[in-house]
């Protein structure tokens, strides 16, 4: 079944259509610049706009940087505060003439990570962290996930919460090396392990690209690789969400 995926973020929405039996993309990711302010209704017409794009008239996955329950935004990360309580399956929808379902971005990652990637057959507990404008957390435990953990928002031991301190964002914000970055993700990564003990760490988004520059610095006991869908991974898991829903 081809199903189109978008991954909506605080700097882009990334759509391509997907191959929901293999996980592949088999049309060109296409990108546009999330509106400032990143509202509702400029979302949703951005939305529509991509789905313009691809001439695409059927179901719709979009991962999306908030916890969502039953459709319903209840947070909003690194977007407008006007999504909280907002119906986003239903206005995605009427916006785009096509059924859209919509999963927190991090879970999204995960299940593409889970089915095709590098959690493939993996069990026990498996954190998935997506490095981008915040950190998204996605937890599995014997391939199930547990939705809308949103722990990058936890708070570290120097009283900052995580993303403010260590997502990608911030390390181009402050100009920070890779090594001075990796240092403050370690901190990060050691307080997961601490909570959760996961038996594989998966990370993903766009600082991922660049692990070889910063995997010295981490110091977690469990294994940590790289997605096997890079930044891909929130496309391709929106696609396997909506297909859940048909």
């Amino acid at each position: 079944m081809h199903i189109l995926g978008v991954d909506i973020g605080g700097s882009g929405i990334k759509g391509a259509v997907v191959n929901t039996a293999t996980g592949e993309l088999i049309t060109e990711r296409h990108r546009i610049e999330t509106p400032q302010p990143a509202t509702p209704e400029a979302v949703a017409a951005v939305l529509a706009q991509l789905v313009l794009h691809f001439n695409w008239t059927g179901p719709v996955g979009c991962g999306f940087p908030a916890a969502i329950q039953h459709g319903v935004a209840r947070t909003a990360s690194n977007i407008s505060k006007a999504f909280i309580d907002t119906d986003i399956d239903a206005l995605f929808s009427e916006a785009t003439n096509c059924p859209c379902s919509c999963v927190n971005d991090a879970d999204a990652a995960g299940m593409a990570e889970m089915q095709f990637g590098e959690g493939a057959n993996q069990s026990g507990v498996v954190l998935l962290v997506t490095i981008g404008t915040g950190l998204g957390s996605a937890l599995f435990t014997d391939g199930h996930l547990i939705p809308n953990t949103e722990l990058g928002h936890v708070y570290l031991d120097n009283g900052m919460e995580a993303e403010h301190y260590a997502s990608d964002a911030v390390r181009k914000i402050e100009d920070l090396g890779w090594k001075s970055w990796g240092n403050r993700f370690n901190a990060y990564l050691t307080l997961m392990e601490n909570l959760f003990w996961p038996d594989l760490i998966i990370l993903g988004g766009g600082a991922s690209k660049k692990f070889d520059k910063f995997k010295e610095q981490l110091k977690v006991e469990a294994p940590v690789k790289t997605a096997a869908f890079l930044n891909q991974a929130g496309i391709v898991g929106a696609a396997l969400f909506a297909k859940t829903k048909l």
